[in-house]
């Protein structure tokens, strides 16, 4: 019954998602083009509040937990495990005060109404995976934009979605690049669970009736740390105990 009942909701879902999406695009055009970046930020942060209550439509809510006060007059990493692209809008929404960045796959910065071209011009950085060169040279680039503006830069280290909720392997590379380009930074390991259960079926119907909740833990500095193998190590294994499969 209740993969019955996804089918019309997932319909449902891809309308709202899919018009937001169109509608988004030439406000954003718009805002970079004439109003300039803090338009263009604005815009992006309101599409991503509509794209969460997209995800309404099939009964899923979020809870964002963060007891933690970040300052916004520093940059800020924010490390992550990786379930859907479910998990893209709330980490901008609730994060949206530190003007939320990303490392993300140069596949995704072409094709995608809104998603795409704030991916092009928000300031976020576009890697190409098969190749490590171009991507730590892009990564580093890219760190030393949130060094200078004092922004937050979202990594997900696992490298690519867990199907299950199970994490992955965490590679290191590219976080230990921002770490290393953004000196002043707080890092702030991030809990996503339930994000996956959205696919559980595939695309089509999608998961219905998920609670998917974003656990922000206590941030650190490197210099809390005698080694950075110390600080990887915790970094990965706060996010991963806190991951409920």
């Amino acid at each position: 019954m209740r993969k019955i009942l996804a089918y019309p909701l997932t319909c449902l879902y891809y309308l709202f998602f899919g018009l937001s999406l169109l509608v988004f695009h030439p406000i954003q055009w718009f805002c970079f083009n004439v109003l300039g970046y803090k338009a263009l930020k604005n815009s992006v942060d309101i599409l991503q509040f509509f794209l969460m209550r997209c995800l309404n439509c099939l009964g899923t809510w979020h809870t964002f937990i963060n007891p933690y006060k970040l300052d916004t007059s520093q940059p800020v990493i924010i490390v992550s495990n990786h379930q859907s692209m479910a998990d893209i809008p709330p980490l901008m929404w609730y994060f949206r005060k530190h003007h939320v960045k990303f490392v993300s796959k140069k596949e995704l910065g072409k094709g995608i109404p809104s998603v795409s071209y704030n991916l092009r011009h928000g300031g976020s950085a576009l890697i190409d995976r098969k190749n490590p060169r171009q991507a730590i040279v892009a990564i580093r680039k890219f760190a030393d934009y949130i060094e200078t503006t004092n922004r937050a830069a979202v990594i997900f280290p696992e490298g690519t979605r867990s199907r299950d909720g199970k994490p992955k392997h965490f590679q290191t590379k590219g976080l230990e690049t921002l770490i290393k380009y953004i000196p002043s930074a707080v890092i702030v390991p991030v809990t996503i669970n339930n994000s996956w259960k959205n696919l559980r079926y595939g695309k089509f119907p999608m998961g219905i009736g998920n609670h998917l909740t974003f656990e922000a833990h206590k941030p650190v500095k490197p210099s809390d740390f005698e080694t950075q193998e110390l600080l990887l190590a915790h970094i990965e294994n706060t996010i991963k105990n806190s991951i409920k499969l």
